[in-house]
């Protein structure tokens, strides 16, 4: 399945197979834009620093992964 910038829920499943023990809220824009075009799936413009996409991208994947963490 290919990838494009406003797939933000499909992203944040893919970054957090890639990246299954990150806290998606400690990792900078920087870091975050690099991993998604990283992504073999993820086929948009690699040159878009868009904000308010890697905020999305981020929320999702932070949602993601908040619900299915232990708080033993």
């Amino acid at each position: 399945m290919e990838l494009y910038w406003e797939d933000d829920y499909a992203i944040a499943i893919a970054l957090k197979r890639a990246h299954p023990n990150i806290d998606p809220s400690e990792v900078g824009f920087e870091t975050l834009h690099q991993w998604i075009i990283e992504l073999p799936e993820f086929v948009d413009d690699k040159t878009v620093t868009a904000v308010y996409l890697l905020e999305a991208i981020q929320r999702e994947w932070y949602e993601e992964v908040a619900p299915n963490e232990s708080t033993a």
